[in-house]
């Protein structure tokens, strides 16, 4: 006679793979969703730290810090105009032997060089432009980086073009410098606004691949958050900075 009460008949093998499977595939999700929205939040942090230390330091126009420190020249505008560099190479190339402190650190600490550096924004341009602009910049990088985490597409092919693209537009911001060519301002700014655009997408869809490699390890993770940050922070300042060459009215 067959036992009734036997709790393994009508047990499917492959069904209870596949919830195990179906339970795994929601903690990888639950937990990828959590890694990306800590990279947004120090993202955005950072740039409010920014705009905030920018707009105090240039308060007061003509006779405000950033007027009197960047209307004199000298070794000490350039260091402040160079220090938000030195601060990425540093973070970039330190980051295996820094700790997860002295990283969080340095974020912050480039977040408040860049405000300083960046004061010059609020004394050449219009406040009402300069917050269209932040707005705009705003809109496209929600875009741009939603896409990047949801497309099937790999994006991966596009480093290489990209990176091409970014030290062509170095070398050709360093040729205008002497030259002084409006026109050529114009196009490396609308390059500069494309190639941004194209690193935001990229810089997701690679934030969001990262997640692969240090997911489950508290101090990989914890860097890994804020490097990843820096790039999205790098690619939302600069396209703001180049779309304001078009939409910014000046003072």
């Amino acid at each position: 006679m067959a036992n009734w009460s036997d709790r393994n008949v009508g047990v499917n093998p492959q069904s209870s793979e596949a919830a195990r499977a179906g339970a795994r595939e929601v903690a990888y999700d639950a937990g990828l969703r959590s890694y990306m929205l800590r990279v947004y939040n120090y993202m955005a942090s950072g740039v409010l730290l920014t705009g905030i230390v920018a707009m105090l330091f240039a308060r007061g126009g003509d006779s405000s810090p950033a007027f009197q420190l960047f209307s004199q020249g000298g070794i000490l505008a350039w260091l402040v105009i160079l220090a938000p560099l030195a601060f990425v190479l540093v973070m970039s190339f330190g980051m295996n032997r820094l700790s997860t402190g002295a990283l969080h650190a340095l974020f912050w600490a480039f977040a408040v060089a860049m405000g300083l550096s960046l004061s010059t924004v609020f004394l050449t341009y219009t406040q009402t432009s300069i917050a269209q602009t932040f707005f705009a910049t705003s809109a496209a990088f929600v875009s741009l980086s939603l896409w990047g985490y949801t497309t099937k597409k790999d994006l991966s092919g596009w480093g290489t073009f990209l990176l091409m693209g970014l030290v062509g537009l170095i070398v050709a911001m360093v040729i205008n410098m002497f030259l002084q060519s409006t026109t050529a301002g114009l196009v490396i700014s609308a390059l500069g606004v494309l190639i941004f655009a194209g690193l935001t997408a990229y810089d997701t869809q690679r934030i969001k691949s990262v997640y692969f490699q240090v997911a489950g390890h508290g101090e990989a993770m914890a860097k890994a958050t804020i490097m990843g940050a820096l790039n999205l922070y790098l690619d939302f300042i600069n396209m703001f900075l180049f779309l304001l060459q078009f939409m910014g009215g000046r003072e």
